[in-house]
Order: structure tokens, then C-alpha cells, then sequence
């Protein structure tokens, strides 16, 4: 009540000095006219008093608040890491200018700042072939685990990364365990055998460890349910799993980690698609009591609103969006409309606390991958980035959706806070054509005013009724006050400063 009662003093005694300004803008057009493009309007876009509301009327209720972002990204595969070394060491200008775009962290860069990577361990369907990182049966006490079994070029590649964005967290995640502990003695399909549970722990609780000595602070582990654990896909290392063995080796691995000293290293479950999130991931918490920190979900079956049920039923536990690829030859602009509605906007305003999409970089082929894997079928998997033989490179309609985002949650300050979403609602007779998601980001210092950020789309571009994309006025509320700014179609990002 007397935070209140004193805003309501400074409005009245500082009415100028507290008046809000739109300075910041990033914009990525339908047309491709403007691509995550820095706008600096030649005036500001101020807060004033309150006048009609435009075709559509964003309401900002920085009282509602929900959960704070832990960042967005992408998979470090073999593949992508192969990909990018080969570009540092034929095209290092162009391999530090993808490097920067994706990762740089500051607001007033043209990076993106994607801050949360997630790492196979072992091989993927976008490996060379396969491997564990301990291939010698019956070592269940993990003697001969071997960290340089993972390519020495994604070690370079990750110290790359941390030297531009020192707010990195790494999530590991396997698609198989060692072939000598499933059922088919083979890293494809199959399962694992119940006795090698406590093994398999070992060697979870050894890849933690592993990839911290080489420097890379885990952050979270995904891998004691494997990559899909409801898919055993035989051209590529997978595995299937259910609730209950998955839920015992959560058990096994989070004894392991708290008292190996790892502790604040996440446990998250399930890893796999919306359309089962109300029974595998119900059941996998029960089954894991508190060891699980939260659900993994990909996008691949069901819909996004799944997630919501699931948080409705267990609202104690995180969820993680993890995994999405585009594939080769589809519609940029109906894309991003996708991405947007589904992922960015749509997994956020459900209570995901990351974004991450598949692929990081590959070719224009979706290469390299695993020998005979049908993964992501003939087109080929589309990464963020595609990088060229000639080490020319194209940010694809993967990156420039999710840069909108990312750029939204950031840090304003060095050692502050991500961003939090708050509550936003569309008003107004266009209200329907602009999908909203809004944040605010503390500040390190009491006397800074926090950051409040809007993404906004606008895919007001006529759909089954023709062509005809239109630009839609929008009037923008906080605080009692209003701003004015017409959304082009496209995805447009904004901010402003006010006290906290």
C-alpha cells in the first residue's frame, strides 16, 4: 500500500520525470524488408494521458507476474559444432560474426543473446556415428569413462560461446545410454536394462562432472530419461523409457549429485512431445517426489496448450521448452506466424521457462548427420544459422523469431535478473491480430527504473481472405498512462523504463 501511495506522490510532484519513453524497437518484417533490425525512432513514442484506443489495445498488469525466464537457444549437436569449427578455421571473421549475432548479450547490440544450449551426451542423430562416452561393458562403476570420446572441436566451439555471453546455461541431455546396457546392445531403440540403473546413474553423475572439468557449467540434466523416452527410432540412438524405470534413476542420480557437491544442478524429465502431457510427466513427478525440478517438452505431436494442463496439475514444477526444428523448403512468413504463436508467445505465456529450437548450425542440406538416420526425412533439418561450403552463412526464419524474444528477457545490467512475464491483454476490434507476450526486468541497482518489454506479432496479413498484410494501430496502457505505435505485420520488439 505505500509503494502505491508514493508512486502516486511522484506522478503528482514529477509528472515529466516520470513519464515513460519508447526508445528501443527491433522489428522483423513479413517482406524480410527488416530482419531482428535495430529501429531508433527520431523522437520517442511517449506515455500520455489517456486518449481513444487504437484498433487494438495492449493492457500492461505488471501485477500479475509469473515465471522468470531462464533464457533461449538451441542444441550444440556434433553436427553444429563440426559445422562452426570448420567455419573458424577456413572463414574466422565470418565464424566470430555468426558467433556475435547469435550470442552477444547486450541490449544495445545487434546480438541476440541466446543464453541457454542444450548438449547431447554422446551421440545424436546429428553425430558421425555412434558412441557413448563409456563403451566398455560392464564398467558400472564408470573407471574408464572417457570425456575426450566427445569431439574436441565442440570444446572449442563452447569456450567460444562463453567467451561472448558469459550468461550461458548448459543443459545435458543423452539420446542413449552405452549400448552394453540396453536390451539390444545397440545405441538404436531398444531400452535399458532395469539392473544397469544405478550404472547408468554413474554415468550421468560422470558427464556432470566431466563437462564441468573441461569448463562448462552444467545447469541442468535431462539425461536420465533420455532424449524422447517414448521413441525408439532404429536408425538413430535412441531409447524408450518408462515413467517408473526413468522416475528410478531421478532417484539414483539426484543421491548422486547432492553428494558429489552438485546439488544446484536440475534434474528435468521427460523430454518429449505436448501430446501425452497429462500422463507420462503426471506420472514421472509423482514417481520422482522432489528429485525432479521439472518437464521437458518438444513440439513435435499436440498441441502447445498441453502444457498448460500439465502446470495446472503440478504447478510446483518448472517446465522447459527444449526442442523444435523447422525443415528445408517451407514458408518463411507462415513460419514465423508458427514459431510465434506456438513457441515464443505461446509455450512462454504457458509457463515454459525456456525456448530452444533443434539445431544450432548445419548445412544447406541439413548435414551432417548420423549415417542411414531418417531423421527430419528428405528435406532436412533447418538449423538457426546455415553455413555454406564458401563459409558464406544465412540466419534462417528459426533464429529471427526466437531473436525477437530473447532480446526481450536479457539482463539490463551485469550480475541482474532475467525477465519476467507479466500480465498483458488485447483489447479492441483488431485485438485478434496481434499475438502479445510481456516482461519486466529488475535492475542491480534501487535506483534504476526497471525494463518492461513487449513482443509483439502482428499477422493481420488477410490469410484465407487473400493477400493482404495491414499494418494495425495499437494503443499500448501502463500505469494509467498510453502510447501509441502501429505494429507493421511482422514481429516487433519494444521497451520502456519505469520505476520499480
Amino acid at each position: 500500500m505505500l509503494s502505491a501511495v508514493l508512486w502516486v506522490l511522484f506522478l503528482v510532484c514529477f509528472p515529466f520525470a516520470a513519464s515513460q519513453q519508447i526508445w528501443d524497437l527491433w522489428q522483423t518484417t513479413w517482406d524480410r524488408s527488416k530482419l531482428f533490425t535495430s529501429l531508433k525512432p527520431s523522437s520517442p513514442i511517449n506515455f500520455v494521458q489517456p486518449g481513444p484506443a487504437g484498433e487494438a489495445d495492449i493492457v500492461v498488469d505488471e501485477r500479475s507476474q509469473y515465471q522468470t525466464m531462464l533464457g533461449f537457444g538451441a542444441s550444440l549437436t556434433d553436427s553444429s559444432a563440426h559445422v562452426l569449427g570448420n567455419l573458424k578455421t577456413r572463414y574466422p571473421s565470418n565464424y566470430w560474426s555468426v558467433l556475435n549475432t547469435v550470442f552477444n548479450p547486450s541490449p544495445s547490440s545487434d546480438g541476440a543473446g541466446l543464453s541457454y544450449i542444450r548438449i547431447p551426451v554422446g551421440a545424436s542423430d546429428f553425430s558421425a556415428g555412434a558412441y557413448s562416452l563409456n563403451d566398455n561393458a560392464g564398467d558400472e562403476f564408470m573407471i574408464r569413462f572417457d570425456m575426450n570420446r566427445v569431439p574436441p572441436y565442440t570444446f572449442a566451439v563452447l569456450r567460444d560461446m562463453m567467451g561472448i555471453n558469459s550468461l550461458l546455461k548448459f543443459h545435458l541431455n543423452p539420446w542413449s545410454p552405452p549400448a552394453w546396457m540396453k536390451t539390444n546392445m545397440t545405441m538404436n531403440g531398444g531400452s535399458l536394462q532395469e539392473r544397469y540403473i544405478p550404472a547408468y546413474a554413474r554415468y550421468l553423475l560422470k558427464a556432470v562432472q566431466g563437462f564441468r572439468t573441461r569448463g562448462v557449467p552444467v545447469y541442468a540434466i535431462s539425461t536420465t530419461f533420455q532424449n524422447e523416452p517414448q521413441n525408439s527410432n532404429p536408425t538413430y540412438p535412441t531409447c524408450l523409457m518408462s515413467p517408473d524405470l526413468e522416475a528410478r534413476i531421478v532417484l539414483n542420480l539426484r543421491d548422486l549429485l547432492d553428494s558429489n557437491g552438485l546439488g544446484n544442478v536440475k534434474i528435468v524429465g521427460y523430454e518429449h512431445n505436448w501430446d501425452h502431457a497429462t500422463s507420462y510427466p503426471v506420472n514421472l513427478v509423482d514417481e520422482s517426489g522432489g528429485a525432479l525440478s521439472g518437464i521437458a517438452f518438444h513440439c513435435y505431436a499436440g498441441s502447445v496448450k498441453n502444457q498448460e494442463l500439465f502446470h495446472s496439475t503440478r504447478p510446483n514444477h518448472d517446465i522447459y521448452f527444449t526442442e523444435c526444428s523447422g525443415t528445408y523448403g517451407s514458408d518463411w512468413w507462415s513460419d514465423i506466424k508458427w514459431y510465434m504463436d506456438n513457441l515464443w508467445v505461446g509455450s512462454v505465456e504457458r509457463f515454459a521457462r525456456t525456448g530452444l529450437m533443434w539445431n544450432i548450425a548445419l548445412d544447406g542440406s541439413g548435414n551432417p548427420k548420423y549415417p542411414g538416420t531418417d531423421s527430419c526425412g528428405g528435406p532436412g533439418c533447418r538449423p538457426l544459422v546455415t553455413v555454406n561450403n564458401d563459409g558464406s552463412y544465412t540466419f534462417n526464419q528459426e533464429f529471427y523469431a526466437m531473436a525477437q524474444a530473447s532480446k526481450a528477457i536479457l539482463p539490463q545490467d551485469a550480475g541482474g535478473p532475467f525477465g519476467q512475464r507479466i500480465g498483458t491483454t488485447v483489447k479492441g476490434g483488431k485485438g485478434w491480430a496481434l499475438r502479445v507476450s510481456g516482461f519486466v526486468t529488475g535492475r542491480t541497482s534501487q535506483k534504476d527504473w526497471f525494463r518492461y518489454s513487449l513482443v509483439v506479432l502482428n499477422w493481420n496479413d488477410g490469410g484465407s481472405n487473400g493477400w493482404s498484410p495491414s499494418p494495425v494501430k495499437t494503443t499500448i496502457n501502463f500505469r494509467g498512462m498510453q502510447a501509441t505505435y502501429t505494429f507493421p505485420v511482422g514481429v516487433t520488439t519494444l521497451w520502456w523504463y519505469a520505476p520499480g
